[in-house]
């Protein structure tokens, strides 16, 4: 993403019928004519990239190494738009909004906006192309941690962790009441198969649950490799114990779970 970012900014200089050449440093020139010597300074500056939301340290020294960085958390829309005009390149995460008016405010000089994480729905990519920007993204930076955390809360719902919480907190000793139910033998449907839906089947595959799950875009022999069966959105919804989602917000998965 740094990489992406980085842009070598030169002077540009033009004199009528010059004569010049390069002195040893790089950064240096004389020119001649029949009235003057000239030397001139060029220095390659640093391209300026704007950090909208907290990223590990490691990322950052990696970005300072190739760019002035701006580290701005919480900016508000309006803020955005003031700060965007004097930087080429923005980070985000999921909580900034990179819409058309960011765009528009930095007047061509924004070259790369930087998504550090999977989804880029929060970027006007229309917009984005209108005006020459690049727009990439990490798919794979958080899809392990995302599995994680999806097992971790369908453990939690299976054996009612939050409510036992509460009951303990509150003085109370229900064990039976809140015993829930094994994992193992037990069915999950997976709806999208991607990157982070087929590691969350791998995991629940380890604790003995048997996975299908529902994808039209995933190729079958990769489903079948990893011991899933992709089947029709009805016989998931209507065969599955547990449901884990992971499927992109687009019109078509929008409210699908809502009839």
């Amino acid at each position: 993403m740094a990489a992406a970012a980085a842009a070598a900014l030169s002077w540009k200089c033009k004199f009528e019928n010059p004569s010049f050449s390069a002195l040893s440093s790089p950064h240096l020139l004389s020119i001649n004519s029949s009235r003057r010597r000239v030397i001139i300074m060029s220095m390659d500056s640093k391209p300026t990239v704007l950090v909208a939301e907290k990223l590990g340290e490691a990322g950052l020294n990696l970005l300072k190494n190739h760019a002035n960085v701006d580290c701005s958390y919480n900016l508000t829309p309006e803020e955005l738009n003031t700060k965007i005009s004097l930087c080429d390149a923005l980070i985000v995460r999921s909580g900034t909004k990179v819409s058309r008016e960011v765009f528009e405010s930095s007047a061509g000089r924004l070259k790369v906006v930087g998504r550090a994480g999977v989804g880029i729905d929060n970027v006007d990519l229309a917009a984005a192309t209108e005006h020459g920007c690049l727009v990439v993204n990490a798919p794979t930076a958080n899809t392990v941690a995302a599995a994680e955390h999806g097992i971790a809360l369908l453990t939690a719902m299976a054996r009612n962790v939050a409510q036992s919480d509460a009951s303990v907190k509150a003085g109370k000793w229900e064990r039976n009441k809140y015993v829930g139910v094994s994992l193992v033998g037990k069915t999950l449907a997976v709806m999208g198969f991607g990157k982070v839906g087929s590691e969350v089947a791998r995991r629940a595959k380890g604790l003995g649950m048997h996975v299908i799950a529902h994808d039209p875009y995933a190729p079958a022999d990769r489903a079948h490799a990893a011991g899933v069966d992709l089947v029709s959105f009805d016989e998931a919804i209507s065969t599955a114990d547990f449901i884990s989602l992971h499927m992109p917000l687009t019109p078509t998965t929008n409210k699908i779970l809502n009839d």
